[in-house]
């Protein structure tokens, strides 16, 4: 006769609970706890997470599947205009934007449409950044004689 060791493991409702969530155009898992499920998103990280969930008066201690249709609006609220839920300038991941001045979080496809139009723009302006990524070569100033060989032909140094 065995004692009865208690194995530790989330038990779901199926009422009510859902595997995946759809929000930003991105899957996010139903089983993780909601601020490391929103990291999923790209333009969330942990931090920007956790201070959306206590902004939105979320439990982050609940599962993502969990969430009910209240909740969720609450948190795409939040991400959508933090500055209006208090969350400091410093905290966001666009800071004076060049077309309009304006601090604001950048999330999902966002993200990637304005890295795009920033290199665009060096490129325009003939920036020295901008003229590293024309070329395609190392741009933060990164040492290239004797590394990075392995994509292109490299010429020898005399």
């Amino acid at each position: 006769d065995k004692p009865q060791t208690s194995n530790m493991s989330i038990v779901f409702a199926d009422e009510g609970f859902q595997h995946i969530l759809r929000l930003y155009n991105t899957n996010i898992d139903g089983k993780t706890k909601i601020p490391f499920a929103l990291t999923s998103i790209k333009g969330v990280g942990r931090r920007f997470a956790f201070v959306v969930c206590k902004m939105a008066d979320v439990d982050c201690q609940k599962r993502a599947g969990e969430l009910t249709e209240d909740e969720q609006q609450r948190i795409l609220a939040v991400i959508q205009n933090p500055l209006q839920f208090k969350i400091p300038q410093w905290f966001l991941n666009r800071q004076k934007d060049h077309k309009d001045g304006k601090f604001k979080q950048l999330v999902s496809n966002l993200v990637d449409q304005s890295l795009r139009e920033d290199i665009e723009r060096m490129k325009k302006i003939r920036l020295h950044r901008g003229l590293r990524h024309y070329w395609q070569v190392r741009v933060r100033g990164q040492h290239t004689c004797t590394t990075g060989r392995r994509g292109r032909v490299v010429a020898g140094k005399k």
